[in-house]
């Protein structure tokens, strides 16, 4: 057996041991466990809890593996949402060879705090599932298509789903069956939305079947609407426009701002002389992300999401104020800072019950608890204050959220059943910011 491993490689040592040399779904091992929200695959996929850190991995053919590989390195290196790959290992049993379409397994860190698009409908957080779901997957095509990636399998399936302040992030999940090229063509994003609006009618369909689905809510009307949601998009970030001379610096930088606000930068901004005036041309690439994670890192430690980042440090930014508003004289950035921690995050972060510690993110559980601040201070007309706001969250709330799917684990230590067949593959070749009302955290209770 030889296993590829991306670096460093020693972070995953220990999968070594596990018995690559039988076919994984007649595993035998303490280390295995099974996930009970797991989303529908057409291959076999176990999951491996080794040294605090929990794997997924899929059993399929050396070629489409080592392309699923190559696929999620280059998706890592743009910053386009994914799962992490750790490696492949193949060469299984030189012995005994496998079938050619199980001859390798792919190797992927599992995405901590994610969740289906199924639990998303069942517990879908103070969001509009359908909106939120189609939007974010709207996103998460566009950044694949800026970056010359087309994906193919498009699907709610394929999908993991983080909460993120109030709103989604979709990942990528399966891309066994994605293409890299230095531009996509019309017909090429096109055909990947026509891809993707079929697969999403038919899970809309299962889950209607299920009576998951609310009665006024028409599956293909639905998948219908990822089309004109990406085109919307597609059009902000690369259309081009006739800019007046007198105003085009202003116009500009607004329409820059407009593209960072959605994530998104300009690589290139070229002005070409018309007889109308200057046309704009811009040519988008996917951000940097994580920009407000960073500097919300930097400056407490505290690890959140980019949209959870962003309202912490506007929290930390009214602290400031107010503290200088009471006391009358300036604040430094880093009092300020360690004041908010002490005063206001550490206290509800502390108050979680050790048995609901691992439901949400903590940065997303403040933000809810700053959500239903609003809402309780809204019903009884008056601020009901942070500590009010925490203990009836904690009472009320947080206990209806699902565990995520890394916590719903469940002991897997033998075989299992092989309910169908992968895809032949010839056929896998084929060629959104939100106005928050809430009350700030620091708020005297």
């Amino acid at each position: 057996m030889r296993f590829v491993f991306t670096p460093p490689a020693d972070r995953a040592a220990g999968l070594l041991t596990l018995p690559w040399s039988v076919p994984l779904a007649q595993w035998r091992d303490d280390r295995l466990i099974e996930i009970r929200q797991r989303g529908i695959s057409r291959h076999v996929v176990r999951f491996v809890y080794d040294d605090g850190t929990l794997y997924a991995l899929k059993e399929l053919s050396e070629r489409l593996a080592r392309r699923e590989y190559q696929v999620l390195r280059a998706l890592a290196d743009l910053n386009v949402p994914a799962v992490e790959v750790v490696g492949i290992a193949v060469d299984l049993d030189v012995a005994q060879p496998r079938q050619q379409d199980r001859d390798a397994i792919l190797v992927t860190r599992f995405l901590t705090y994610a969740a289906t698009y199924r639990a998303v409908f069942s517990h879908p957080r103070g969001i509009q599932p359908v909106d939120g779901l189609l939007d974010a997957l709207v996103e998460l095509l566009v950044r694949l298509h800026l970056s010359g990636f087309f994906w193919g399998d498009c699907s709610l399936s394929n999908t993991l789903y983080r909460h993120d302040a109030g709103t989604l992030e979709a990942y990528l999940v399966d891309a066994e069956t994605s293409e890299q090229h230095p531009t996509l063509s019309d017909g090429q994003r096109a055909y990947d939305i026509e891809l993707a609006t079929e697969r999403i009618a038919g899970e809309l369909l299962d889950l209607q079947a299920g009576q998951r689905l609310p009665d006024d809510i028409d599956p293909f009307e639905i998948a219908e609407e990822l089309g004109p949601r990406y085109q919307s998009l597609w059009q902000e970030l690369t259309r081009e426009e006739i800019l007046n001379p007198d105003d085009q610096r202003r116009r500009i930088a607004e329409r820059l701002h407009r593209l960072n606000k959605l994530g998104f930068d300009a690589d290139e901004v070229e002005l070409i002389p018309t007889p109308d005036g200057n046309k704009l041309r811009l040519r988008t690439r996917v951000a940097e992300s994580g920009h407000f994670a960073r500097q919300l890192f930097l400056r407490t430690g505290i690890d959140a999401g980019e949209n959870q980042a962003r309202r912490l440090l506007n929290d930390i930014a009214g602290f400031r104020a107010y503290l200088e508003q009471i006391q009358g004289r300036p604040v430094s950035e880093i009092v300020a800072t360690n004041r908010w921690l002490e005063e206001v995050y550490d206290p509800v972060i502390t108050a979680i019950p050790e048995e609901l510690r691992g439901r949400l993110p903590p940065a997303e559980i403040f933000h809810e608890v700053l959500e239903h601040r609003w809402y309780m201070s809204e019903a009884a007309g008056r601020d009901v204050g942070t500590t009010a706001a925490t203990t009836d969250y904690l009472e009320q709330v947080l206990p209806a959220a699902p565990p995520p799917l890394d916590e719903t684990l469940d002991d897997a230590t033998g075989p299992i059943d092989v309910v169908g067949e992968p895809l032949d593959e010839a056929a896998a070749t084929a060629s959104g910011e939100r106005i928050s009302t809430s009350a700030p955290g620091w708020l005297a209770d």
